[in-house]
């Protein structure tokens, strides 16, 4: 029976166990069966006395079951059956978990277990499942499940909570109690006990305490209730300990994670000027006054090397650094080479340079293009990386100029470590991603967005991957793709089972998605070679709406082939370990739990594929910075940012390795908002606070 049992799943022990224990029952079915046969032929030749007095041994030794029955011999045929049942139940349960881990896009691990499979499944389902097993329903969730008569809420068991569990249930759970009038009413309320409230871990305990109150159930006697433990006055201040458990983490004694704040973005004007020094002088006097490690800046090309090619003006730059030295904050910054103005969040305009700009209008194949030709002046196509087309020079070219010669004007800086990091754009928004999502061509969230692959530069490489691979017609961008807001299903290229992942879908998303690789791969080489001996780092966007789907289809058109059966970001990662850089993910705080935003509608999930990027980054190592993607003001959101930046119960240890928070303003200065703040980088640092401070 062992040997028959090895050939199935070996992570479903408890299973095994159970028909290991059946098969000693029958066993031992056998055995009492033997020596009834034998004490019965004994038995025999002594009268019926003996007989009489042997049923009598045997009604004592075998009682009659709960049932009224008692225990029976079951035949050999029918074990055999009950072991093939269980044979044929382990292999569908071994199937179906095979069948989630790979079309399922749930991120689990590779020897992962039923609990990590049913655990996927309920926080898809919208529960919270804590590391030790607790699991309660989240508050959008409750919220939902309210409107429907429903009762989410779980009970705390002996595992989570301080409150003792009775090992023996009171008689009136044998049967439906006389409160009810029916088994319908009795299962909608079965057990009374102690519940975790539904609201938001972060909400106050005075809160908590009134709504955990409100859980147990109308007209039930708690002091008589064996499984409410202690008055009323001892359970309010157990349900408040275990509320507490859940809302509040100590992260003192956690790893130091530097913060930085991003300066406004036009805090360097067009001119090459610092704008507003006194009052930047202010603002940095205060961000010092609570320890806060540096500032993010970026160093715009269209502002330095606007006028002419390698005529550069650092001026602004040159000023703000050493204002910045004098209060002792350390700089990470920025190489963007994109433009500013028409994104989210944006408050200035700082085009390309001009001197690109007027070759982009007698050539406007150095911009990204859709299919209906419409150009991207945002960033240029990295179909020129190595055409010269630059005024004799290629766009990679342009990159290494640019940073060499910022090397060389802030030596002083890199000595001295003030500056110690420097992102390089790779893209729009200065992120490793095609601009599939443009808003200014009438993209709106939650749309699949459009290839950009229609330039003449990037058509010739697509043709020529066609040729070499044997079907010259597959020189083309697929022409079933929907426009910039449709939707998966709408879509012949996009839909479950669409061209996607047919022969020639395959082909052109791996080509499409290479180019994303290639063009990093050679700007990044180029950065580790001018800032030899600085950490250096690139930003990855989490494009998470229709994460829930089998295509994937905003992660495509972005250049992600991320779909349910492909890990799209190992490629990637692997491409940064190779050059020592960092990864600065933009995704990571977005929470479904707490946020606003519905992404129900379009299927995505932010943590799922926070969890996947992350993973993939930390398997070979990568250092992880992370910032946060939405304004954060509120105590709720800055504790949802640390338990991103520090694991709970990691354990490996993993935490981000540097925060940079969005962005420095009046804001974040102002009264209750600059104390939320000053307790969110103590935190982060590892430092003690006071957990009810206001």
């Amino acid at each position: 029976m062992a040997s028959e049992m090895q050939r199935y799943d070996t992570n479903e022990d408890d299973e095994e166990m159970d028909v290991k224990e059946e098969d000693d029952e029958d066993d031992d079915d056998e055995d009492k069966n033997g020596t009834f046969n034998a004490m019965a032929g004994f038995d025999g030749a002594h009268g019926s006395s003996s007989s009489n007095r042997f049923q009598h041994h045997q009604q004592y030794q075998e009682p009659p079951t709960p049932q009224g029955g008692s225990r029976r011999c079951r035949p050999l045929e029918e074990k055999e059956r009950t072991k093939l049942r269980e044979r044929q139940r382990r292999a569908i349960t071994a199937k179906i978990l095979a069948g989630l881990r790979r079309h399922g896009n749930y991120n689990l691990r590779v020897r992962a277990d039923i609990n990590d499979v049913i655990a996927a499944l309920a926080r898809e389902a919208g529960w919270v499942v804590l590391p030790d097993g607790t699991t309660f329903p989240s508050k959008s969730h409750s919220q939902v499940t309210g409107a429907t008569g429903g009762t989410p809420t779980t009970m705390v068991t002996s595992s989570s909570s301080h409150i003792p569990t009775q090992h023996t249930p009171p008689a009136s759970l044998k049967g439906t109690p006389s409160g009810f009038q029916n088994t319908a009413d009795h299962s909608a309320c079965q057990v009374k006990s102690v519940f975790i409230p539904t609201s938001s871990p972060y909400d106050s305990s005075s809160t908590a305490r009134s709504q955990t109150s409100a859980m147990v159930a109308d007209g039930q006697d708690t002091q008589n209730d064996p499984f409410l433990v202690g008055s009323g006055d001892s359970l309010d201040k157990q349900v408040i300990d275990i509320h507490t458990k859940l809302q509040k983490r100590d992260f003192a004694g956690t790893p130091y994670i530097p913060v930085y704040v991003m300066l406004p973005l036009g805090v360097i004007n067009m001119k090459s000027e610092l704008v507003d020094a006194d009052g930047l002088v202010k603002q940095l006097r205060v961000l010092k006054s609570i320890n806060v490690d540096g500032v993010m800046v970026d160093c715009w090309w269209g502002i330095v090397e606007a006028n002419a090619p390698q005529d550069y003006n650092w001026n602004g730059y040159k000023r703000l650094f050493q204002v910045v030295r004098e209060h002792k904050l350390k700089i990470k910054v920025v190489m963007s080479f994109h433009e500013c103005g028409g994104n989210i969040g944006d408050d200035v305009c700082i085009p390309l340079p001009h001197w690109v700009s007027e070759i982009g209008r007698s050539n406007p194949d150095i911009y990204f293009t859709d299919r209906a030709g419409r150009r991207n002046p945002e960033c240029l196509s990295w179909g020129i990386d190595k055409e010269r087309v630059l005024k004799g020079r290629t766009a990679v070219e342009v990159y290494f100029d640019y940073m060499r010669s910022f090397r060389v004007e802030f030596d002083e800086f890199f000595e001295d470590g003030i500056i110690s990091m420097v992102e390089v754009g790779l893209g729009p928004c200065g992120e490793l991603r095609y601009p599939s999502n443009p808003v200014k061509h009438g993209w709106r969230y939650p749309g699949v967005g459009e290839f950009q692959c229609y330039d003449q530069y990037l058509l010739k490489s697509l043709r020529k991957a066609a040729e070499a691979r044997g079907h010259s017609f597959w020189a083309r961008g697929p022409d079933n793709a929907g426009s910039y807001n449709s939707q998966p299903q709408e879509t012949g290229f996009f839909c479950d089972g669409g061209d996607y992942d047919g022969y020639y879908g395959r082909f052109f998303l791996n080509w499409y998605s290479q180019v994303l690789v290639d063009h990093a791969d050679r700007v990044l080489s180029l950065a580790k070679l001018a800032f030899d001996g600085t950490c250096i780092a690139a930003k990855l966007s989490g494009i998470h709406w229709w994460y829930k789907t089998s295509s994937h289809a905003a992660e495509l058109t972005a250049g992600f082939y991320n779909p349910s059966n492909r890990d799209g970001y190992v490629a990637i990662a692997a491409m940064l370990k190779k050059h020592g850089a960092a990864l600065n993910f933009k995704c990571a705080e977005m929470s479904m739990l707490e946020q606003a935003v519905d992404f129900s509608e379009a299927l995505g999930d932010p943590e799922g594929l926070a969890w996947q990027v992350l993973n993939a980054a930390w398997d070979v190592s990568l250092p992880v910075c992370s910032e946060n993607a939405l304004l954060c003001h509120d105590r709720g959101g800055y504790n949802c940012l640390l338990e991103k930046a520090k694991l709970l119960n990691d354990p490996d240890g993993k935490h981000i390795f540097a925060f940079t928070y969005l962005r420095l303003g009046p804001l974040l200065i102002d009264g209750q908002n600059f104390m939320e703040f000053e307790r969110f980088v103590k935190r982060m640092h590892g430092e003690a606070v006071l957990e009810f401070q206001s």
